[in-house]
Parts: C-alpha cells; sequence; structure tokens
C-alpha cells in the first residue's frame, strides 16, 4: 500500500507540473492578464518546489524592474520594498543575467542589508533568483523563498529555471503577437491593472472580514469560473459593485 501511495503522489506530481507547463504556453488568447499568468507562475512554485512563497519583478521600457505578482500579500510588499530600495537578490538576477541561488538571508552573511532584515523579518531564511531569460533576451526575475535554511535541491533548482524560461517565452511570444509597439503600453496597462487589484482585494477583505490573500483568491476564482479577466472583475469591485454584480455587469456589457 505505501508504495501504490508513492506511485500515486509521484504521478500527481508529475500531472501537476504538466499542468503548469500547459498553462503557461496559454498566452495567445485575446482575454490573456499577465496578472492573472504570473499569478500562475508564482502559485505554482510554492506548490511544485521545496519553496515558501515566489514573487515575480518585470522590467520596463527603461530596465526599471516593478513588482507584478506574488504567491502572497507579504511578499508582495517585500518585493515592492526590493524595488523601491534598489536592493535584492532579483535586482542582482536581472541585471547580470545569472541565477542566485542559496542565498542565505542572515545578518552576518548576506550582501542585501535592508533587504535582508526586512525578508527575516517575514520569517524568510534563505531566497533564490531565476531570470525570466530567454537566449539573451532577460524581461524580469523570479524570486524563491524558504523559510528554512536549506538549499533548494537541484532537481527543483532546474525545475524553477524551466518554470522561469516557459514564462519568458509565453509573455515575449504575447508581446511578439500584440507587436512590438504595444509592449511599453502593455506593461503599463499591467501596472495600473495591479493597482486597481490591490484596491479590490482591500476593498473585498473589508466587506468579507477575510485576510487579503482570501480575498484575492475569491477573487480570482470567481473571474475564472465565470470567464473574465481579472482585472476586470477588480475594476468592477473596486468601483463599489458585489461579485454578482460584476457578473451582472459584465454579462450585460457583452
Amino acid at each position: 500500500m505505501p508504495e501504490h501511495d508513492g506511485k500515486s503522489t509521484t504521478a500527481r506530481r508529475e500531472q501537476r507540473i504538466a499542468d503548469t507547463f500547459v498553462a503557461l504556453t496559454d498566452t495567445l488568447a485575446d482575454d490573456f492578464d499577465i496578472i492573472d499568468y504570473l499569478c500562475v507562475l508564482t502559485r505554482s512554485c510554492v506548490e511544485l518546489l521545496a519553496v515558501t512563497a515566489a514573487g515575480v519583478l518585470l522590467a520596463d521600457h527603461r530596465g526599471q524592474l516593478h513588482p507584478m505578482a506574488a504567491s502572497d500579500e507579504v511578499t508582495g510588499l517585500l518585493e515592492l520594498f526590493e524595488a523601491q530600495n534598489d536592493e535584492g537578490p532579483c535586482l542582482d538576477c536581472y541585471r547580470s543575467g545569472t541565477l542566485v541561488t542559496n542565498a542565505t538571508l542572515d545578518a552576518d552573511a548576506t550582501v542585501w542589508p535592508a533587504f535582508a532584515a526586512r525578508a527575516r523579518d517575514n520569517g524568510y531564511a534563505i531566497t533564490h533568483a531565476l531570470p525570466l531569460q530567454n537566449r539573451h533576451a532577460v524581461i524580469g526575475a523570479l524570486n524563491l523563498f524558504a523559510d528554512i535554511p536549506d538549499p533548494l535541491p537541484d532537481p527543483e533548482l532546474d525545475l524553477g529555471r524551466s518554470l522561469a524560461e516557459a514564462a519568458t517565452i509565453g509573455i515575449l511570444h504575447q508581446r511578439a503577437a500584440a507587436r512590438g509597439a504595444a509592449t511599453t503600453s502593455q506593461l503599463q496597462h499591467a501596472l495600473t491593472s495591479r493597482i486597481v487589484i490591490e484596491q479590490a482585494k482591500g476593498v473585498l477583505a473589508e466587506r468579507m472580514q477575510i485576510h487579503v490573500d482570501k480575498a484575492f483568491t475569491v477573487l480570482r476564482t470567481h473571474a475564472r469560473n465565470h470567464n473574465q479577466r481579472l482585472s476586470e472583475v477588480a475594476r468592477m469591485v473596486a468601483e463599489g459593485a458585489d461579485l454578482d454584480n460584476a457578473q451582472d455587469d459584465s454579462v450585460g456589457r457583452r
């Protein structure tokens, strides 16, 4: 029986990995939402790798990194702190185009004192940063965190690199389909959408008396169940609609 259970667990994990890679190739749909797409990446990393949290920063046309998605609210704020203070593993990873792996956040060993202190305050002990890179194009970085200081095993590091590369290819394909001239406006739209999503999370958290992480799950689940864009549902909730009315409004405008 234990052997059978082990095989079933392995099979489920392999299927989850396969499903994730399929999801990361789905960027050419008309309703593509980059925030939701990157949430798939961060949450899949937490599910599939020996990490506690994950976040993504994307670069704009000037090479400045912006936090775009995270597996939870705490990590999202940490990524914002990293970008605003111009210090942290994602910055080094993006600028060099190379991996940052098994970097301790211990005060006596870290090369990012301010960032490491904030990360330790949030319970993290070790971090990794993987470039969102395809050949010579680096468009951002994927940050991974763990609350225990154990190194990430090589097979999991390889899987993380593959997930980051698949996401990069997906984003680049989507940008190519939208034509290069639209890349800047696409990122600006994504940044605006992220602000609206944050507002909607706050509204739902207050309205439903739940944590903001749970509020985001409610938003995302509703959008997927009703075949709506996450950013559109968030806009309507931020403007005061409840989720049922957000659905009715969307249907009425089609």
